[in-house]
């Protein structure tokens, strides 16, 4: 099951983005609280609406369910963030992989969450992206993993765990052989497709990947 997951932040049109919703017809709409107006504005129906509802009136949550959501709501004082709990709720149904849209901007603290989301335990077997305009923004953990763009593309990789070891790259301007990259220095940041297919292997932390449709 593929998962179309809309967040309550800002949301950017863009490359990335429309591909994601090219995706929608085939997907489960599944939205975060106040993330069901963006898929409303976008003409899609939210098959799910999960969180404490703080960002819709009585009145709209109201329309979402008599339109057929499934309205699951959760009280306001709570550990989880209403994405969180959608999150939780996509990996509950079985899904394999999930893109979610408006998970970035707005306020800084909630789009520094919902991309350390990523690292969750229970979402290790969720293949999740966060799609935002030109960039998509997905997790990888050790091993090898293909990127698939355009010639000019800029790819970043971050460290998320104190250091990430073993990195090799193939088709990538700045070529990373067995080196290292440390939490801190941006060492990793503002690489660049030499090809249609990129890759990236490594052995051992995490590595946020941003890729950005040509030159950011």
């Amino acid at each position: 099951m593929h998962v179309l997951l809309f967040a309550n932040g800002a949301f950017n049109h863009g490359t990335m983005v429309q591909r994601c919703l090219d995706q929608a017809e085939a997907a489960r709409v599944i939205c975060a609280d106040g993330g069901a107006l963006h898929a409303r504005a976008l003409g899609l129906k939210p098959h799910t609406i999960i969180g404490d509802l703080d960002s819709l009136t009585a009145e709209q949550a109201a329309r979402f369910g008599a339109g057929g959501a499934d309205i699951i709501q959760h009280p306001p004082e709570k550990d989880e963030t209403d994405l969180e709990l959608a999150l939780l709720h996509c990996a509950a149904l079985g899904a394999k992989s999930v893109a979610i849209l408006g998970g970035l901007g707005g306020r800084f603290d909630q789009t520094l969450a919902n991309i350390l989301l990523l690292t969750h335990p229970a979402f290790s077997q969720l293949d999740i992206i966060l799609a935002d305009g030109e960039q998509v923004i997905r997790l990888l953990r050790p091993g090898a993993h293909k990127i698939q763009g355009d010639v000019g593309d800029t790819i970043s990789v971050i460290p998320l765990s104190a250091s990430a070891e073993g990195i090799s790259s193939a088709n990538l301007k700045y070529a990373l052989d067995d080196d290292s990259l440390q939490l801190g220095p941006a060492r990793g940041i503002s690489n660049v497709m030499l090809a249609q297919e990129a890759q990236v292997n490594f052995r051992r932390g995490l590595l946020l990947l941003v890729h950005t449709v040509g030159r950011a």
